[in-house]
């Protein structure tokens, strides 16, 4: 059985946490920045965890089973 690859997109965009959470930015961060508030930029700079529920896509995607 080949070996399986690891998704190049997701594998730039998670990165874990020291206890093995999963972390990821925020998005609607990187354009038309015109009309959003300065606290809403501002809080869309930090990186948050991933969802429980979205845990199991990512953790396929990065080929983590």
């Amino acid at each position: 059985m080949p070996k399986v690859k690891t998704n190049s997109g997701a594998k730039k965009r998670f990165r874990f946490t020291g206890t093995g959470k999963i972390k990821r930015a925020h998005a609607y961060h990187s354009h038309i920045l015109t009309k959003k508030t300065k606290k809403q930029k501002r809080n869309l700079v930090h990186d948050t965890i991933v969802d429980r529920s979205n845990m199991k896509q990512v953790r396929d995607l990065l080929c983590l089973r």
